[in-house]
């Protein structure tokens, strides 16, 4: 098993290691790309919202329990 992911990574390392120049530049546009979607979207769409009805986690945690009874 070690012997195969050894041979997959050797692969992949030997591919970027001869791409040209421009293939770089998109995997670097692509990276930043993600960057942004997993990164700052879910900072700006996903706030905390149990942080701020809640005081502290005894609350939270009772809340949560609750809602997951149905």
């Amino acid at each position: 098993m070690l012997q195969l992911f050894k041979k997959v990574a050797l692969f992949y390392i030997n591919g970027f290691k001869h791409l040209p120049d421009w293939g770089r530049q998109v995997w670097l546009i692509i990276l930043i790309k993600l960057a942004v979607i997993f990164l700052i979207l879910k900072l700006l769409l996903m706030p905390d919202l149990l942080k701020k009805k809640f005081d502290n986690e005894k609350q939270r945690i009772q809340f949560m329990q609750e809602q997951l009874k149905l």
